[in-house]
């Protein structure tokens, strides 16, 4: 994983979101659960909270330190919290990594009654000419992938509904929670060429493919776009999944 371009490529998350969740939680206390390269972790300090992350990967944890986030390595379920307690706890992009009973359960022993747990993802939604020009791209050039592009949550479906579903099972058996409330936010955003391109290498569908191969795709993939005039717009939904502590 290049965490440069992760950081410099993966879009921050709506403010309204952000706005929202510090509101309803009791405290600016912030627990950033898979913080990745502090993307997020940034978003919640700039708005006035004080964040810890925790994240398993060495390099992008010390890409959030390098940033300005305390960011301590360790599996969500495996970290020993040494007693501290937090008012919000949320994850961007990254709860679907950590088990959905442990980590609900891990969650409400960090959480101080009334804070808020908070679990979001972006589902990306490029212009039908970018997305069939990848898709078509990768089944031809990558044909042993298990990965089947044309599978990838889309709009105006429900995006990452059956994750959702599985995490909100996850904090009802937990216990200690309140009953999840799901909620989505829309928003667009126009990409370049070349920003496209520089974002796609962090999807988990081409971050293993050879270098080689993954040049193909691409190629194809700015040959469609310069088609289009070298710019088009993204639609976003960033889906979240949110529960109070009892």
């Amino acid at each position: 994983m290049d965490v440069e371009r992760y950081d410099r490529t993966r879009p921050a998350y709506p403010p309204e979101l952000v706005g929202h969740l510090i509101a309803a939680a009791p405290g600016r206390e912030v627990l950033d659960v898979g913080a990745g390269t502090g993307i997020e972790a940034r978003q919640f300090q700039a708005a006035g909270c004080h964040v810890l992350g925790v994240e398993p990967d060495s390099r992008m944890a010390e890409f959030a330190r390098r940033s300005g986030v305390d960011v301590e390595v360790a599996k969500f379920e495996e970290w020993d919290p040494a007693g501290r307690r937090f008012d919000l706890l949320v994850s961007g992009q990254a709860w679907h990594w950590v088990d959905p009973v442990a980590g609900a359960a891990k969650a409400a022993e960090v959480l101080r009654p009334g804070g808020l747990l908070a679990a979001f993802w972006h589902v990306p939604e490029p212009p039908e000419k970018v997305a069939n020009a990848l898709a078509d791209a990768y089944r031809r050039l990558v044909p042993d992938s298990p990965i089947d592009l044309d599978s990838v949550p889309k709009q105006p479906s429900d995006p990452y509904g059956p994750l959702i579903v599985k995490v909100a099972d996850g904090l009802r058996e937990a216990g200690g929670f309140g009953e999840p409330e799901r909620s989505r936010h829309d928003w667009d955003r126009v990409y370049t060429r070349d920003e496209w391109l520089d974002q796609l290498p962090t999807f988990g569908s081409l971050t293993w493919v050879e270098s080689t191969v993954r040049q193909e795709i691409l190629a194809e993939v700015g040959a469609a776009i310069d088609g289009m005039g070298g710019r088009f717009t993204v639609r976003y939904a960033t889906v979240a999944i949110t529960a109070v502590r009892d």
